[in-house]
């Protein structure tokens, strides 16, 4: 069975409690009943397996059996930075980056995104987006939900991670180096960060502003790639490098 997340609230040791749509999934779906073990993540880094023992129309509580500390991150995190695409595709990307293990997806506004979400829905569509992080991360049975960040501008993500030790822009007919040849970084304090541009690709302002800001123009080779195929075959080609796949 997959690992279910729950709000460090919901734990009381030794036990744990499981309401709204967790508790309506479990019961309905699975037909979870006293007696039943799961696994039960915190989202901060312990993992707890359980007993249910009672099982009514509010809630579904259980006893903690045994607990888990997540392992020390021997990796740097990544950042993917996905520019905005249409609906479907980018909800693709999210589920799939998440069980690529990202730490952190920023959707970024750019010039040739089709799409440009509505300011009054913003924040119904960020809720939505981290619901489809929540559920792959549990399919795939991660310790950590990942960030979704809201949209901005890419100038806002280029300054906000100068910091970054490796960071780069994926552009089709990039000149720059490969991406499963370019160093790695041995600092892993700070992330790992990736640019992926909209279906139409980056303008040549915009990839002038990222190497501006010490972004390293990218290449997966010579293949024009869709802007979702480009972000998974990124982010498989760095987690086979750092020995998170493979």
């Amino acid at each position: 069975m997959s690992t279910f997340f729950v709000t460090p609230d919901a734990i009381t040791p030794p036990t744990i409690r499981m309401t709204g749509d967790l508790l309506h999934h479990l019961r309905d779906s699975l037909r979870l009943r006293p007696g039943d073990s799961l696994t039960l993540n915190d989202g901060c880094g312990t993992r707890y397996r359980v007993e249910v023992t009672h099982v009514d129309s509010q809630s579904i509580d259980s006893r903690i059996i045994d607990q888990q500390t997540e392992p020390v991150r021997r990796t740097s995190p990544i950042v993917l930075g996905q520019s905005l695409i249409k609906g479907d595709k980018m909800d693709w990307v999210i589920q799939k980056a998440t069980e690529l293990g990202i730490a952190t997806l920023v959707p970024i506004h750019s010039t040739h995104s089709v799409i440009k979400p509505n300011p009054e829905r913003l924040e119904h569509q960020r809720s939505r987006w981290e619901r489809i992080a929540r559920d792959a991360a549990q399919q795939s049975e991660r310790w950590t939900v990942p960030t979704i960040a809201g949209p901005v501008a890419l100038s806002q993500i280029c300054r906000q991670y100068a910091l970054a030790p490796l960071k780069g822009i994926l552009a089709e007919r990039s000149s720059g180096p490969s991406l499963a040849t370019i160093p790695l970084p041995q600092d892993h304090q700070h992330p790992i960060v990736l640019l992926v541009g909209p279906e139409g690709g980056w303008t040549a302002a915009e990839q002038h502003l990222a190497q501006q800001h010490g972004f390293l123009p990218l290449t997966l080779g010579p293949r024009i790639l869709r802007a979702e195929t480009a972000a998974i075959a990124a982010l498989s080609i760095l987690q086979s490098r750092l020995d998170e796949i493979g």
